[in-house]
């Protein structure tokens, strides 16, 4: 068999590498694409964040620009301020200096004038909310401004003064210790030592209402309602004799109710009587001072230093002993022992409980003293106004520089009504119920103190 050459051998071998390259060069296109397409969005990306990052940059700059704008503007409102408060201080010198120099006539008006401001404020803070101003405006002015409405009895008015008021100034207004008495008084504004109360002292009932209002009960400030402000400055006005016990004091009667002492009260009218003598120096003396200095008075003296218990003990044994009044009070017929042994026990033990509306002011007993009234230690027969260490008022003094005594019959009268009886008496005690306390106190005071 002969060989022959095979032709179709390199023509296929060159068909498949043709074939080949045709297949690889669309893949190699492809590729390049996706390549160059990559790229795009890398470079449109970067491109993207630059251009936030300019904005970014550029708000940065405006921010900061801004803060530096409101703190200068901030600097500016102080320096402002600081300048009116050295316009002011400037001011202030200035009417110093004339005062001084005798320029009364400049140095007044400059007295009325207001420190500098500024318009439209310092741009401090914010306005107050009106819920705000209300909880602070509750004040009640003399002509019924601010009153809230309500209404409140005497009765009522001496439950809750009794509840929430009397550990300080005792059941009737009489005071407890150092604190403020509140009723009686009267007729002493001349006197040496007046006593300044409510029935007194005070101009108007809106002081009053305002003032337990706003502050009281002491260290529970503002915890009462309104009627209950109304009751207690009915009690009130009804302890200093100046209503009747069924009185009901309400927001549209409350004008009708003038407290005595008004009158007595007047503008403050310094600024034209006395301020221009006080600012001209050549009419106030500054030379030829007193040399020294003597104490012609002591606290003590004057009833306004807390007393020790040394000085108890030293009083107790200059008080002065009334045996003439221990002596009226005993009888012929029997001994003092024999009476108090005849009085009903169950009576006395009645007067005792009776009496503790009295014990805030009056003691009896062994050691008994004064207080805000006379001791009661021998007052059945008594002299009225008869102790002599003890301050009464002006009544009281006259139905005893009359002879009157404190009989049985007087007691009686006085105690159940004590305003009736001896009209203008400090005590500010309403007056017993019935007859029943009546008998009972009487004989809690024979078997206590004679």
């Amino acid at each position: 068999m002969s060989k022959s050459p095979n032709i179709f051998g390199p023509a296929l071998g060159v068909t498949g590498i043709v074939l080949g390259v045709a297949v690889a060069l669309p893949t190699l296109n492809a590729r390049e694409q996706a390549e160059a397409s990559a790229a795009d969005r890398v470079s449109q990306a970067e491109a993207r964040a630059a251009e936030i990052a300019a904005i970014a940059e550029a708000e940065v700059a405006a921010a900061m620009a801004a803060k530096d704008e409101a703190k200068a503007a901030a600097e500016a409102q102080v320096a402002e301020a600081e300048a009116a408060t050295a316009a002011a201080e400037a001011a202030a010198a200035a009417q110093l200096a004339m005062a001084v120099s005798g320029s009364s006539d400049q140095a007044m008006p400059m007295m009325q004038q207001a420190a500098a401001s500024r318009d439209g404020g310092f741009g401090l803070g914010r306005a107050a909310l009106p819920e705000e101003v209300a909880a602070w405006d509750i004040d009640v002015r003399p002509d019924g401004l601010g009153l809230p409405e309500g209404e409140g009895d005497v009765w009522t008015g001496e439950e809750v003064f009794v509840e929430n008021c009397s550990a300080c100034h005792g059941d009737f207004g009489e005071a407890v210790g150092r604190w403020p008495v509140l009723a009686g008084g009267w007729d002493t504004l001349d006197h040496e030592d007046p006593e300044k109360t409510i029935g007194s002292y005070w101009p108007y009932l809106s002081t009053v209402f305002d003032y337990i209002n706003r502050a009281m009960p002491y260290g529970n400030a503002q915890s009462l309602e309104p009627d209950e402000v109304y009751a207690i400055t009915a009690y009130l006005l009804y302890v200093n004799n100046l209503v009747d016990d069924d009185f009901v004091l309400s927001n549209e009667n409350f004008l009708e109710v003038p407290l005595p002492n008004e009158g007595g009260f007047f503008m403050d009218d310094r600024a034209e009587t006395e301020y221009a003598i006080w600012s001209n120096s050549a009419d106030v003396c500054m030379t030829d001072c007193k040399p020294s200095v003597e104490i012609t008075m002591r606290a003590m003296v004057l009833d306004v230093t807390p007393e020790t218990e040394g000085d108890e003990e030293a009083a107790a044994e200059e008080t002065p002993v009334e045996a003439e009044v221990v002596e009226a009070a005993a009888t012929e017929e029997a001994p003092a022992e024999e009476m108090t042994a005849a009085i009903d026990p169950a009576l006395v033990e009645d007067g005792a409980r009776v009496f503790r509306a009295c014990q805030a002011c009056h003691k009896i007993g062994e050691g008994a003293r004064n207080g805000t009234g006379p001791h009661l230690n021998g007052v059945v027969g008594r002299a009225i106004g008869g102790v002599e260490d003890f301050r009464y008022s002006n009544v009281m003094q006259d139905a005893g520089g009359a002879g009157r005594t404190w009989t049985s019959e007087e007691l009686s009268a006085f105690l159940m009504d004590p305003r009736g009886t001896f009209r203008g008496t400090k005590m500010a005690y309403n007056g017993l119920r019935s007859e029943d306390d009546l008998a009972a106190i009487l004989a809690y005071l024979e078997a206590e103190g004679g």
